[in-house]
């Protein structure tokens, strides 16, 4: 479906059943709970699908090994129950991954061992293999690249990993192959009310400023990071809910650890553990915990972030990353359930809240858990809505494009038909696996409206190599032109946005 067809969809829909606002992991999931179970589903962003925190993440689905020590064992056990259902319902996004952690002191093995022994106990049946003790050795031909000082052995456990741009529009096809309507570029400015109930929302399209008042039986705000915003266009006095958080990564060549398993630094000296993780064909390290007061659109990794984690990395890998050797380098914001002490020691769980007016707000939680986020979240929208009780069938939903088999290809059962566009075998620079093609899959089935919707979400470019990246924005905004129309200004503009987007990463 064309922009212009959504539009004029939005135009005539008298009145939606559930309006979300967001276009991130919650948002999205929650459009797919809510359209199959049958409800008129429109879902708003004011940016692109994944533009903010969804897309930078660790790329893991995971139980959280670290929440264990936090005594968070609830946490631990629904995360692992949701992993072993995105790894059948996503076979083309999720994988398993294996983790080795290096141990230099009996003490530490021991103290290791036994919680990542409790992290498969509490996966039960939904565990991917037990958690085995490795020599020296062992763990050195595991970790090529990784330190032999002091190394007493090691521990490899097994998780999965992710691409999360790719499952956010996943998400957004899906939503939509269940009858939802979904639109990026499309601000909310505010809250609509009718006899002291929120009954809608009012929102201006990003490319041409016309403005809507979509009237809905429930509105759920699910916008992350700017969550309190939206709050307080219900209620002006509403307390800020969140404490949010920065997470930096970097993005270094593959032969710094050339192997398959993953490197889980147990402990950073902030108390955290660091991951080194092998990720499009890339390795990619984080990540931190850093609290912001601000909440800028493009967050930046801060130099102090950037020079603890390849100092934390230089200490376990024989040759130690420098500044020079990264390829891009990215931060996103975590919407943490607000309270005192450390960002680290907040709640990554979520929090459901229905205001006076009948807003309902979720804040909080983590690309993992966001099908059973997504859950609780609806179960909560029809009561308030008044909308009739429909059990979720997401549990066992595949979703779009979803193979019958794993594949490492992120298209999955589509690529044939991609195939068959335009510039299938042009690669658009010798960096990326990037396609013509893909690029006009990405604008007419995607819903991608600029060069950086490609090259960042659709494609992970920007994330694996920032410069490349720019290097191929001109052909990039070549075919999105052939595709959008866009007259050579448009065109140009879009390519230079996408320059001073890019420069941020680098």
């Amino acid at each position: 479906m064309k922009r212009a067809d959504r539009l004029i969809r939005l135009r005539h829909t008298a009145r939606w059943d559930i309006l979300i606002v967001g276009g991130g992991a919650t948002g999205l999931g929650c459009a797919v709970d809510a359209a199959a179970r049958g409800h008129s589903t429109l879902l708003l962003e004011a940016g692109d699908f994944a533009g903010g925190t969804s897309s930078r993440s660790t790329k893991l689905i995971h139980g959280g090994v670290r929440y264990l020590a936090q005594g968070r064992l609830g946490l631990v056990r629904e995360a692992l129950a949701e992993r072993t259902r995105l790894l059948r319902n996503a076979p083309h996004l999720v994988h398993p991954q294996g983790f080795v952690v290096p141990v230099h002191g009996a003490w530490e093995g021991l103290r290791l061992g036994l919680g990542l022994r409790l992290y498969d106990h509490l996966a039960g049946a939904d565990g991917l293999g037990p958690c085995r003790s490795l020599s020296a050795d062992a763990t050195l031909a595991a970790l090529p690249g990784l330190r032999p000082d002091g190394l007493r052995g090691g521990l490899r456990y097994q998780d999965a990993r992710f691409d999360d741009a790719r499952l956010a529009i996943t998400l957004m096809r899906s939503a939509e192959a269940l009858g939802a309507l979904t639109l990026n570029a499309l601000r909310v400015t505010g809250l609509l009310h009718a006899g002291g109930r929120v009954a809608g929302v009012a929102a201006e399209d990003g490319e041409t400023g016309e403005h809507f008042e979509l009237p809905a039986r429930v509105v759920i705000n699910a916008t992350g990071v700017w969550s309190d915003a939206v709050r307080r266009l219900d209620d002006p006095d509403a307390p800020p809910q969140l404490a949010p958080s920065q997470g930096a990564h970097v993005v270094v060549d593959r032969d710094f650890l050339p192997g398959d398993d993953a490197l889980l630094i147990p402990r950073t000296d902030d108390g955290r553990v660091l991951f080194v993780i092998p990720w499009q064909g890339r390795l990619l390290l984080g990540t931190t915990d850093t609290p912001r007061t601000d909440l800028p659109a493009e967050p930046r990794p801060l130099g102090a972030e950037i020079d603890f984690i390849l100092t934390t990395a230089a200490r376990y890998l024989t040759r130690a990353p420098r500044r020079d050797d990264v390829r891009s380098a990215f931060a996103g914001l975590r919407p943490l359930i607000g309270g005192t002490g450390a960002s680290a020691r907040l709640s990554r769980e979520h929090l459901i809240q229905v205001s006076t007016r009948g807003l309902v707000s979720v804040a909080g939680g983590k690309w993992t858990t966001y099908r059973s986020m997504a859950e609780a979240v609806v179960d909560r929208a029809e009561a308030v809505g008044g909308l009739p009780p429909r059990p979720c069938p997401t549990p066992t939903l595949r979703l779009f494009g979803a193979p019958t088999a794993p594949t490492g290809d992120v298209y999955g059962c589509e690529r044939a038909a991609i195939e068959r566009l335009p510039g299938a075998g042009r690669r658009l620079h010798p960096a990326f696996t990037l396609s013509e093609a893909e690029v006009r899959h990405a604008a007419r089935a995607e819903q991608a409206r600029s060069v950086a919707d490609v090259l960042a979400r659709r494609h992970r470019a920007l994330f694996i190599d920032a410069a490349a990246a720019q290097q191929a924005a001109p052909a990039v905004a070549a075919v999105m032109a052939s595709e959008l129309g866009w007259d050579a200004p448009r065109t140009h503009e879009m390519t230079e946005a996408f320059h001073r987007l890019a420069e941020g990463f680098r």
